[in-house]
């Protein structure tokens, strides 16, 4: 039946789609006739100027006909009568305003050469002390944004802890990251995916300083236009660039100490002048850590022995990593540029743990008979990631809404080496001491190829449409042996494989989006066919999948009146599993925990409806409803060898339906005091059959955002931020209530050249997490706590120039895939 119903719903989609396009392809006829001026704004240097302010002129007396702003290329359209002579003036703060010559109005569109605007000595900046500060977060109808940038909760963070605070966004004992709940995220930087998910994707961005970050958009409901990925959102997380003329930079350096401490360094240089920008950065960071892992597990399946053990892990972590980028954009001419980049993250991750293990067996007649050993597990992950991008944008006319085009080559390398020492020591009963050495590594190459085009149609239509092919090729190859007496080396057949994994995808897409003036309509349709091939060495198992998946996107949105606005959004998304979700080779935690994916994990998918209201413009109440079929789930398991370890393996569950409600509250308490507050309630029901579970349960929780804002004046201000998240049902696990409260000053010195700034992060320590996981064979609780409360003291300073130049536009880049690799 749901077949049935998705068929028609996508056919009845395509009818409305060919509508549309019937409408776009009447005669021009009907079209409006309005001739229009158009032109560019530049500067001395011939770069465009966004958001001059353009006015059209009568040549006679000069009075004002009609006023717009250039947009961020520059260009503008004004619309005239066929008769007459007009001049065109541009104003702009800084520069002074320059006149066109007269211009003979005529019935056919005209185009006038660049008006040119010199810098004013008499405008400048230099002595205009501007107090005020963007807000920390900010909610639009379609997404909320984070500004990071300048904040003082940011210093010395990392780019996880600032998203960990971001309202909405959760994160799991086993680092996976949820927006309103749902898990399945888009995660991209500067519009390229992450190379990772779960613990890696945690450990990417504990590895990325904040300092780095300008904002992060968190979106619940993506275009078509963005990857088919991410049943629960995207969120698009922006690093800093540099947008002022000449040679300037930014340096930073911050130390935080919890426990242990915690060291960040950088520097960013940019070079820019009239048809090319050069720039390049540099960040080393060196955080210690601690990871307190408590569990306390019950076996009592008919298949096994009943009883019971409690575990102790002490961890000790040393990260250090070196990330870069190094790139060029360059004009090859007014409405051409090329661009090239490549970055690298070289990261090495030691680490130690002691693990203390008691376990209790329940014999025949209520006997018990009970095992001790402790185990030490030392570990070393390095990570040595390159990847490279060259891009092209054109615009097709010197004139507003001019048809562009935007081609994104991509390739990337990402690898993973993992060496392990688990050597476990028994106590009760005295067995050998067993030593076994893991040699893991893991390589992932990715391809791609991505084109964006779009262009204006008649009757105020804009279509954006384009296509993309990604090759990937995962090869992923394990070797244990084991160690007993001491001098006893033998391969430990059971745990050794190799593992390859071949993916291909190719998409397209097309949008048609038309604004009046009071709606604005889009309409999305993206296809994508996706090619995967998996082979394992150890018993020659071999999985292939071929599909093609239809992904309609709609939103409309309506003026009600000057307090009220509407927004209705529907959207179909996929989340294929990352590569490591695939890759059956395990990783070991502890001599009783290994994690290992799943080769037979078949893609989750979601329908999605949103409704939002917008109240006086600021104050916004979103409601949702998603349904997930095959959702992909962690779940903890006994092992198949048997004993008292465990496996944590993803697998498909059956169905998920999710409701949400936002409520989103800015207050300004007083000029020098606001106030964000973001209330996500959500309810998730889970049903389906796994790991011999029968499941259908569901539970109202909340999370709370808020964030308190205070500019003292003299180049001081204050953040304080609150989290809380209630007590949550996620499919067979409960997690406890925890959350965390932030609190940072900071000073502006030497004419805001430089920032000085002081936090305590989770100031209370409420973020560990405690969660109980229940089956109907096993049951495990688990008590997770880390360094999260840290003092960090954090210096910044600019120098170079002062004068901004317009921001170059990049649409979303082309690695849909690159979320997806590793996920260990």
């Amino acid at each position: 039946m749901r077949h049935y119903v998705a068929r028609l719903l996508t056919k009845r989609f395509l009818t409305s789609l060919v509508a549309v396009g019937c409408v776009t392809t009447v005669p021009q006829l009907r079209a409006q006739t309005t001739p229009t001026l158009t032109g560019t704004v530049r500067d001395a240097a011939g770069q465009p100027l966004e958001y001059a302010t353009v006015t059209l002129h009568r040549a006679a007396d000069s009075v004002a006909v009609k006023t717009e702003f250039c947009d961020a290329q520059g260009r503008f359209a004004l619309p005239t009568s066929p008769t007459g002579e007009y001049l065109v003036s541009v104003a702009l703060v800084g520069y002074n305003r320059v006149w066109s010559t007269p211009v003979a109005a005529t019935s056919q569109p005209q185009t006038l050469g660049p008006l040119v605007m010199q810098p004013s000595a008499a405008a400048t900046l230099g002595e205009v002390k501007v107090e005020a500060r963007r807000p920390l977060y900010e909610r639009e109808a379609d997404r909320t944004i984070v500004n990071v940038e300048g904040s003082t909760l940011s210093a010395g963070a990392t780019s996880l802890d600032v998203l960990g605070r971001a309202p909405g966004i959760t994160l799991d004992a086993t680092d996976n990251l949820a927006l309103r709940g749902r898990q399945g995220l888009l995660v991209l930087i500067d519009g390229k995916r992450v190379p990772m998910n779960g613990t890696e994707l945690a450990d990417y961005l504990r590895a990325l300083p904040a300092e780095q970050l300008a904002s992060i958009e968190l979106l619940s409901n993506p275009p078509a236009k963005y990857d088919a990925q991410g049943g629960a959102g995207v969120v698009a997380i922006h690093l800093k660039k540099d947008q002022r003329l000449g040679t300037n930079g930014t340096a930073n350096l911050s130390y935080g100490r919890g426990r242990y401490g915690k060291f960040t360094t950088g520097l960013t240089l940019n070079h820019q002048r009239k048809n090319l920008n050069a720039f390049g950065s540099y960040t080393y960071t060196d955080r210690r850590n601690f990871l307190d892992l408590d569990f306390y597990r019950q076996f009592y399946g008919s298949n096994m022995q009943p009883g019971s053990s409690e575990q102790f892990n002490r961890n000790t972590s040393h990260l250090q990593s070196h990330s870069w980028k190094a790139g060029l954009d360059y004009n090859l001419s007014a409405r051409t540029l090329l661009g090239v980049s490549v970055s690298g993250l070289v990261s090495e991750t030691p680490s130690f743990s002691n693990n203390q293990t008691f376990i209790t067996n329940t014999g025949v007649g209520g006997g018990f008979a009970k095992e001790r050993y402790a185990s030490t597990t030392d570990q070393t992950v390095q990570r040595p990631n390159l990847a490279g991008n060259l891009n092209l944008r054109h615009v097709f006319a010197d004139s507003t809404n001019a048809p562009e085009l935007t081609v994104d080559l991509d390739v990337a390398r990402y690898a993973t080496d993992r060496l392990l020492a688990l050597t476990t020591v028994y106590a009760l009963p005295d067995d050998p001491t067993n030593v076994l050495h893991g040699d893991q590594k893991n390589h992932v190459t990715i391809q791609s190829a991505k084109a964006d085009y779009s262009r204006l149609l008649p009757y105020r239509i804009r279509l954006e449409t384009g296509a993309k092919a990604t090759f990937i090729n995962s090869d992923n190859d394990a070797v244990f042996t084991n160690i007993t007496e001491g001098t006893i080396t033998t391969v430990d057949t059971n745990k050794t494989n190799r593992f390859r994994y071949d993916e291909n995808v190719n998409a397209a897409y097309f949008s048609l989006q038309r604004a009046t003036a009071r709606t604005t309509t889009q309409l999305g349709l993206r296809a994508e066919q996706t090619n995967t091939l998996s082979r394992q060495s150890v018993g020659d198992e071999r999985y292939e999948r071929h599909y093609l998946q239809l992904f309609p996107n709609l939103s409309v949105k309506r003026t009600l009146s000057e307090q009220h606005e509407l927004a209705l959004s529907l959207s179909r998304r996929l989340d294929r599993p990352s590569y490591g979700q695939l890759n059956p080779l395990r990783v070991y935690f502890d001599a009783t925990s290994y994690q290992s994916g799943n080769p037979a994990l078949r893609p989750q998918t979601s329908y999605n409806l949103e409704l939002t209201h917008t109240f006086q413009q600021k104050y916004i109440s979103t409601l949702g409803y998603a349904r997930t079929s095959n959702l992909i789930q962690n779940v903890v398991q006994p092992a198949p060898e048997g004993g008292r370890t465990v496996v944590n393996q993803f697998a498909n569950l059956g169905t998920l339906h999710f409701l949400t409600l936002t409520l989103t509250a800015p207050v300004e308490v007083t000029k020098s005091w606001t106030m964000y507050n973001n209330l996500v309630l959500f309810y998730g029901r889970y049903l389906g059959n796994l790991a011999g579970t029968n499941l259908d349960r569901g539970r109202p929780a909340f999370t709370f955002n808020t964030n308190q804002s205070f500019s003292f004046g003299r180049g001081w201000s204050a953040d304080v931020t609150g989290l809380y998240q209630s007590r949550e049902v996620a499919a067979f696990e409960v997690v406890r209530r925890r959350g965390q409260v932030t609190a940072g000053v900071q000073k502006s010195l030497w004419d805001k050249q430089a920032t000085l700034r002081l936090n305590v992060s989770d100031i209370f320590y409420t973020t560990p997490i405690r969660s109980t996981a229940t089956y109907d064979n096993f049951r495990e609780t688990f008590y997770n706590r880390f360094d999260s409360r840290v003092a960090t003291l954090a210096f910044t300073y600019r120098f170079g120039g002062s004068k901004v130049t317009a921001a170059r536009k990049r649409t979303v880049g082309a690695d849909e895939e690159l979320r997806r690799t590793g996920g260990f």
